[in-house]
């Protein structure tokens, strides 16, 4: 039998990757490892070795690496989605980066950030955390009553005038997930995500989206240090999760494997093929 259409698309998914994102180095260590840490270096590679044949080339530079990750993971989100109208209907549209004062829940950011271009003081107070532009945006149209009432008059000037879900009431379309894409994890980064979550929480006004992170860290420790706790992340997506721990269990690393079970089993750690499935929720 056919593999599934979902199971393709992660094949196709890590295929893109290892045309251009995804190398070895000369001296064989693969693009998403870091080279000061041996154990980094050995589970990239079985990573690696599993997925497929990489190219030998030069690392690319964390900028361009992070965007093209970007790009191969709004892709494979895009054609997601598009399979998914059954189970979420709507208007949805996946796009790379963007300001969230640009949709409902966030629309206020915009004036709260003329006023404080006008004042140094609030400026001051406020700081800019609030000016947040996620990696991934995916955002739902508002419905016109012509839709909402297809099938029967759901809809009319009696009820339902403030719902942000009509188009007669609100023109800007919903945030529904902010996704943030990480090639590999440092301290730094992993904060970084956080921060961003936790800015989207605070500052919403209606419902709160969905918060990702996908990133294609090899480390489970580091992986740790951003998916344990709770409250700022929905959820972290592992670019290859079941490679990874097939590598864990590949080099008996039992400690480390214990602690990757621990993130799954805590709902806290999945691969980039749940993804699309929990943002239809």
């Amino acid at each position: 039998m056919a593999d599934a259409w979902l199971t393709e698309a992660r094949r196709t998914f890590h295929a893109t990757l290892l045309a251009g994102i995804l190398t070895r180095s000369d001296n064989g260590v693969p693009s998403n490892a870091d080279r000061s840490s041996r154990p980094s270096i050995a589970i990239a590679s079985a990573i690696l070795e599993q997925l497929g044949p990489a190219q030998t080339a030069s690392k690319l530079a964390g900028q361009t690496a992070g965007a093209d990750f970007e790009g191969v993971c709004a892709e494979f989100l895009a054609l997601c989605f598009a399979r998914l109208g059954h189970l979420r209907p709507g208007r949805f549209e996946v796009r790379k980066g963007g300001g969230i004062a640009q949709f409902d829940q966030y629309a206020h950011l915009d004036d709260l950030e003329a006023i404080a271009r006008a004042n140094r003081e609030i400026a001051t107070a406020l700081g800019s955390d609030y000016l947040i532009k996620p990696d991934i945006l995916i955002s739902r149209h508002p419905v016109p009553d012509t839709v909402l009432n297809a099938h029967e008059r759901l809809v009319d000037d009696g009820a339902g005038r403030l719902s942000s879900l009509r188009s007669r009431n609100n023109a800007m379309s919903t945030l529904h997930a902010s996704i943030s894409c990480k090639w590999t994890l440092r301290s730094d980064r992993a904060q970084n995500a956080r921060s961003e979550g936790l800015n989207l929480v605070r500052n919403r006004k209606g419902r709160l989206p969905h918060i990702a992170v996908i990133t294609a860290e090899p480390a489970p420790a580091r992986l740790a240090s951003l998916a344990l706790g709770t409250g700022d992340i929905d959820c972290i997506y592992h670019f290859a999760l079941y490679e990874l721990r097939a590598a864990l269990e590949a080099q008996h690393r039992d400690d480390t494997l214990d602690l990757l079970d621990m993130m799954v089993d805590g709902k806290r750690l999945r691969d980039i093929s749940d993804l699309p499935l929990d943002l239809v929720t």
